[in-house]
């Protein structure tokens, strides 16, 4: 850490900051914590466990890099400490039960998490927290899923068939009663936005039930993998894209006011469509190899939505955001780090994924992003 430089014009707004990334321990929530302490913030995570045995998080060793608080996003007390101890200047809020079929288990649980959670974050911003800036993280699965083939648009309905896109939905509907209620004339003293990203990749993910992990675990102990819908449809992309989108839109919104309480999607470029089947075969391609796979024949009896797209127009339009890595790239990143990680266990992780990061930038500023400019 000592030796990097990482300057992005976003890094002018994050240096020196407080800010809170609740569910740092997540697959997305450690890496944004990375990046959040690789521009000069001091950064305050907030989780109640470590979602996978091994994660990014411990694999990168967060616990030395961040001031992490163990707690259960459900706990208002809990939080409410946090937040009177603290002057947050931005809060990331990431906390989530994430899994479809997890959802489907435990549906109690993930609204309790998804919809509680989310007030509870707004709740003590809202009484204890001036001058904050607020990016509440969802899902691209908070919209009605009509099946169209045409990417959803931030302006289209809420809604979802199954416990996991209903709770994300409600989320959604959530930050809508607070911005209107709260944060729309300041006087509250805060700010916010919400954004929804699609499917993410990318190496340090070990979760139950996700594609790549499933691969990983399988293919590492040279068994196959067994997938459930080959044919299924998601706007890939790897995790470092919606992150720049998070960090840029948290800048955004506490430069100007006309973001304040707005949405935005953060999704690969439009051409990017693959489903289930081709992600394994290009991964296998980059990891080994050698590997092997069954398509499952027999229904879960789980009601699952075989395509989904979302379009980032909107970001592109007022953000100057868009998707920086193709398909390939974006498997590769991910492939190269599990090989990296199982190859030498003594690697330094952290190192390796401050390199991935910094790979990420240098392709940004080829591109001349606006967030990447220095």
């Amino acid at each position: 850490m000592k030796n990097r430089k990482i300057e992005p014009i976003f890094r002018n707004i994050y240096k020196g900051k407080n800010v809170l990334v609740t569910g740092d321990t997540g697959f997305k929530g450690s890496l944004l914590s990375i990046w959040l302490t690789l521009l000069g913030a001091d950064v305050v995570g907030f989780s109640n466990y470590l979602p996978s045995k091994p994660c990014s998080f411990s694999v990168c060793g967060l616990e030395k890099l961040i001031n992490h608080i163990d707690g259960d996003i459900r706990d208002y007390d809990s939080l409410k400490k946090i937040f009177t101890k603290n002057k947050f200047d931005f809060v990331f809020h990431l906390a989530a039960q994430p899994i479809v079929n997890v959802a489907y288990l435990t549906p109690k649980d993930t609204f309790e998490t998804n919809v509680l959670g989310t007030v509870n974050v707004l709740e003590c911003i809202r009484k204890f927290s001036k001058n904050t800036v607020a990016i509440i993280i969802t899902s691209d699965k908070c919209y009605k899923n009509m099946g169209w083939s045409w990417g959803y648009r931030e302006t289209d309905h809420l809604g979802g068939w199954d416990p996991y896109s209903a709770s994300k939905a409600c989320a959604e509907l959530v930050c809508q009663a607070y911005f209107k209620s709260y944060a729309e004339e300041l006087k509250h003293g805060f700010k916010m936005a919400t954004a929804r990203a699609g499917n993410v990749i990318g190496g340090g993910d070990w979760a139950v039930n996700r594609i790549i992990p499933d691969c990983v675990r399988a293919w590492t102990k040279n068994k196959a993998v067994y997938v459930r819908n080959p044919q299924a449809t998601r706007p890939w992309q790897h995790v470092l894209e919606p992150l720049s989108g998070y960090l840029w839109v948290g800048q955004k919104v506490s430069e100007s006011n006309k973001l304040n309480g707005e949405s935005f999607n953060f999704g690969p470029d439009y051409k990017v469509s693959e489903s289930v089947g081709e992600l394994i075969k290009l991964f296998s391609e980059y990891f080994g190899g050698n590997n092997k796979w069954k398509y499952l024949v027999k229904k879960e009896g789980l009601k699952e939505s075989l395509f989904l797209k979302v379009s980032s127009d909107k970001a592109l339009k007022f953000l100057d955001w868009y998707a920086v890595l193709t398909f390939p790239d974006s498997i590769k990143m991910t492939a190269e780090w599990y090989e990296q990680y199982y190859k030498d266990k003594n690697k330094d992780m952290l190192d390796f994924t401050i390199g991935q990061i910094e790979y990420y930038i240098s392709k940004a500023q080829e591109l001349k992003l606006a967030w990447a400019k220095v």
